[in-house]
């Protein structure tokens, strides 16, 4: 057993003492350790030229990222929360998604870029947002959201070794979640879906932070006769459409989770999957679960009104249930 965060250091080191090419940067990561101390102790091992401390100027580092993948090295940048890497849009957007495409396939860019997400650890707005549908939504990336200790190994492995820049979130409230480790077996392929969770009546569809909930979820609804499945959806961009469609081929409902706001949502984006491709397949209107239309709040218990939690999820998975 071991943490979340222990299960990303592994990697990351790993990576290092493996690969001369890789090396880390971003806001806090040598001296400080990281954070979320994930890079604690990298400085003292590797030293400054491989543990790059940046200023808080994301368009510059994650731009100084993309050069250095393109010069054939293996950058690892982290940038310190979601709401910060919006300075760097215009780097993501416009060079790193577009590289590969605009020089005829005659440059990669094998950069890994690493960000907190989500709400929960009264951080407010700032520190607190879960905006990875912006960049599932931009065609030349490719983004993960693990939600285990296993994928928030293996997700690093795998995002260093794609030719495309590979953008992970890890929901801050994951780091310090114990769970299995194993280093030794092949992984499975990170750009699939997997069946937390097999059930007959509804399908909880989830990832990241909002996995825990979706899977607590389905054992208050145990309690209630409805057997719940449970998928997560851990790449974001590609999304596995065909995992999505045969869960509810088999359910016949779906309730989505999505810790997002709800326009303009990945739930949005999953609905409109099953509308096109399962629609005959459904019994009930699919629900959604999102986080409300609002700034995430500081205060504890307006941060935990805003935010998907069980009970809501409870109450999506009866409504849809009860709407056969």
């Amino acid at each position: 057993m071991t943490t979340y965060r222990e299960a990303v250091r592994t990697a990351i080191q790993t990576l290092l003492r493996e690969d001369p090419r890789v090396f880390l940067m971003g806001e806090d990561v040598g001296r400080y350790g990281g954070a979320y101390a994930v890079s604690k102790g990298f400085l003292e091992e590797f030293g400054e030229e491989r543990i790059r401390d940046t200023p808080l100027c994301e368009s510059t580092f994650v731009g100084a990222g993309i050069g250095a993948a393109i010069g054939g090295m293996r950058p690892i940048v982290e940038v310190m929360t979601v709401n910060f890497s919006l300075l760097a849009l215009d780097q993501v957007v416009n060079n790193a998604s577009l590289m590969r495409h605009m020089s005829g396939g005659q440059f990669e860019v094998p950069l890994l870029v690493r960000m907190a997400t989500g709400g929960g650890k009264q951080i407010a707005a700032q520190h607190s947002h879960s905006l990875e549908n912006w960049y599932a939504h931009i065609p030349g990336i490719k983004v993960l959201a693990p939600a285990t200790v296993q994928d928030a190994h293996d997700m690093v492995l795998a995002g260093i070794e794609d030719p495309d820049p590979v953008f992970i979130f890890e929901h801050q409230m994951l780091y310090g979640m114990e769970g299995p480790l194993d280093t030794e077996s092949t992984p499975p392929s990170p750009w699939k879906a997997a069946v937390r969770r097999e059930g007959k009546d509804v399908s909880l569809i989830a990832y990241g932070g909002s996995l825990h909930k979706a899977l607590g979820a389905a054992d208050e609804l145990e309690k209630e006769g409805i057997v719940a499945e449970v998928v997560d959806l851990r790449s974001l961009r590609p999304l596995d459409h065909e995992t999505i469609v045969q869960s509810v081929s088999r359910t016949h409902r779906a309730v989505v989770i999505d810790e997002a706001w709800k326009t303009g949502s990945l739930a949005s984006e999953i609905s409109a999957i099953l509308a096109e491709e399962a629609f005959y397949e459904l019994d009930a209107p699919i629900e959604r679960v999102c986080t409300l239309e609002v700034p995430i709040p500081y205060a504890k218990h307006l941060e935990d009104a805003a935010i998907p939690q069980v009970d809501r999820i409870v109450a999506a998975a009866k409504r849809s249930v009860g709407g056969a």
